[in-house]
């Protein structure tokens, strides 16, 4: 038997059942919502998250889906619970929100749903789920106020009906309102089959077996955090990095401090002053940041609730683009998210090296194109971030081509983007030689070419285009990341401009450090990163006298065993477009 922190007691066989079907339910409401959906972003790309909230407000569970939105979860009950008394609400109430300064989220197009989960007249629990809707495109972000509509936390449903005039209110300020209805939608559908399987949990195993289970669950979390953190050196460990967008046009520094005493972790982070730009982030986005980093190294394990957050103090000063007051622009703050992650995992490397990775592409690459369907008139908006190199581990390679850290979005499949908006895609492939050099080589990063086949407006958002991703233990930094514009097309301005019918974009997304000293790879590995294109023969032949004699590059073998070798020495610009023709050069 094992007590709560309030005194109740419950069997770890209990716990671990009734633990596994809170897992359970966050996971099918994000599956019932993924399907539900009518966006692209969501429907294909899954730019979508689900969480169960216990009755005080705090994280009981979230699904496998965006580390990201944890910031948009943390903060959105707790205000309901302040600005709307708990005697006031019923059965059917839905809550919706998505103001980064109201605690409705960490930028504005994450609308939260929330909703209450009654058993026997009372609060047990709240549904809770979030989705990125792809609108709010060709805005400004100088500020807040030109990024979208604010919504506090109100009512969307009271008892179960629909106000329709908050609905109304919505819609009219989205540029795709058929999607955003249809979207929001299935965010009530998940939410509602959140709320009937607790209901039923509580009605099978008994209400205060499933709250006692809740809060044990948190405790559970707790414990293994300051276990997984007692186990590393206690120290002061300081990280700097850089910090680069198209907004800005130049590096910012960044840097962090982590302190561990004991059981107990604490960070401080220091950032420039917030600027006009939407690279800001709030707190609570920081929050998000560090505990999926600490959580990573520290035991991945671990279960996803506010549990774990309890040993983990984190500071940053107010009014600093990594903890932004109002009224900063937020709209890009992903970016600036994944490198607060890098900068917790630089820093806990000096602690345990073994634990954790190269930095990855450090980035969200986001192409944003709207305009207007030349077919039938209406009004169009395509979002795409596109993965890149996540970085070298200390025994194994970095993955190619995926979204690292707080994002976790799928890409939208070709055939899929070509049907639903006026754009043709001509290339998509990893980009040779973008992984970094290492005893474990970076992840290679994406090339994605775009043709659009009438005219439209375009945002490119990124990082790690001025400076590299690192490495680690003697590793080589990653590529960087670039946009490459085709003939005729007009300068782009802060990472904006436009595109007419027949122009092209090229989006090229960073690689990943490497982990260790090239020269103690497997000279087997190098072969095949030769074989593979992962590399070239000029990289090759930096290396050690021992590794460049191997099989792959032996110029004597018979012509058949060197044919694999020799599509290494290919141009990367040999490759055709998705009709076999050679693209258009940049």
């Amino acid at each position: 038997m094992s007590a709560d922190r309030r005194g109740n007691y419950v069997d770890p066989i209990t716990v671990e059942v009734i633990g596994s079907a809170l897992s359970s339910i966050v996971e099918e409401m994000g599956e019932a919502l993924v399907r539900a959906s009518f966006s692209t972003n969501i429907k294909e790309r899954r730019d979508c998250s689900t969480a169960l909230f216990d009755r005080h407000g705090t994280t009981l569970c979230q699904a496998e889906h965006i580390p990201m939105h944890l910031g948009s979860f943390i903060g959105i009950i707790p205000e309901i619970l302040k600005r709307h008394p708990v005697e006031t609400m019923q059965p059917g109430d839905v809550f919706i929100g998505n103001d980064a300064y109201a605690g409705a989220g960490t930028h504005l197009p994450d609308i939260v749903l929330g909703e209450p989960i009654f058993v026997d007249g009372r609060i047990v629990a709240w549904a809770v789920n979030t989705a990125h809707h792809a609108d709010f495109a060709d805005r400004g972000h100088a500020h807040i106020y030109q990024e979208g509509l604010r919504i506090p936390p109100i009512r969307l449903h009271r008892a179960g009906e629909l106000q329709k005039d908050v609905q109304e209110l919505i819609l009219l300020n989205c540029q795709v309102p058929r999607e955003r209805l249809s979207d929001l939608r299935a965010q009530m559908a998940a939410n509602r089959l959140g709320v009937r399987r607790m209901q039923a949990l509580c009605g099978k195993h008994g209400t205060e077996t499933v709250l006692a289970v809740g809060d044990a669950l948190q405790d559970y979390a707790e414990r293994k955090m300051r276990a997984g953190i007692a186990a590393l050196p206690d120290g002061t460990y300081r990280f700097a990095d850089t910090y680069d967008n198209p907004e800005l046009g130049r590096v910012l520094d960044v840097s962090v401090e982590v302190t561990i005493e004991g059981s107990e972790m604490r960070l401080h982070f220091d950032s420039p002053p917030q600027v006009r730009a939407g690279i800001n982030m709030i707190y609570t986005a920081l929050l998000s940041s560090v505990y999926y980093a600490v959580k990573a190294v520290v035991d991945p394990t671990i279960l996803p609730n506010s549990g774990l957050a309890r040993p983990i103090t984190v500071t940053a000063p107010l009014g600093t683009v990594m903890n932004a007051t109002h009224p900063a622009a937020v709209n890009g703050r992903t970016s600036t998210c994944q490198r607060a992650a890098d900068l917790v995992i630089g820093a806990l490397a000096q602690a345990a090296p073994e634990r954790c990775i190269a930095a990855g592409n450090g980035a969200c690459a986001t192409a944003s194109f709207a305009g207007i369907d030349p077919q039938d008139g209406h009004l169009w908006v395509y979002l795409e971030t596109i993965g890149g190199g996540s970085g070298a581990r200390a025994q194994k390679d970095g993955l190619d081509g995926v979204h690292v850290h707080m994002t976790n979005t799928s890409n939208l499949p070709v055939e899929a983007l070509e049907v639903e908006y006026p754009l043709t895609v001509l290339r998509y492939e990893l980009v040779d030689g973008s992984g970094g050099a290492g005893r474990s080589r970076g992840g290679m990063g994406i090339r994605r070419l775009y043709r659009a086949e009438a005219e439209c407006h375009l945002r490119l958002d990124g990082s790690r285009l001025l400076t590299a991703p690192w490495g680690l233990a003697g590793g080589h930094p990653g590529g960087r990341g670039t946009f490459r514009f085709g003939q005729g097309v007009e300068p782009f301005v802060n990472g904006a401009g436009s595109l007419r019918a027949g122009e092209t974009v090229e989006i090229i997304t960073p690689g990943a450090g490497g982990y260790g000293p090239p020269d103690e790879r497997d000279p087997a590995a190098v072969a095949r990163d030769l074989a593979d294109g992962r590399t070239d023969r000029a990289a090759a032949a930096a290396l050690p006298l021992e590794l460049r004699h191997c099989e792959t590059l032996q110029p004597n073998r018979p012509r058949n065993q060197r044919e694999n070798a020799l599509k290494a020495e290919k141009p990367s610009n040999s490759a055709t477009d998705a009709s076999g023709r050679s693209p258009m050069p940049m």
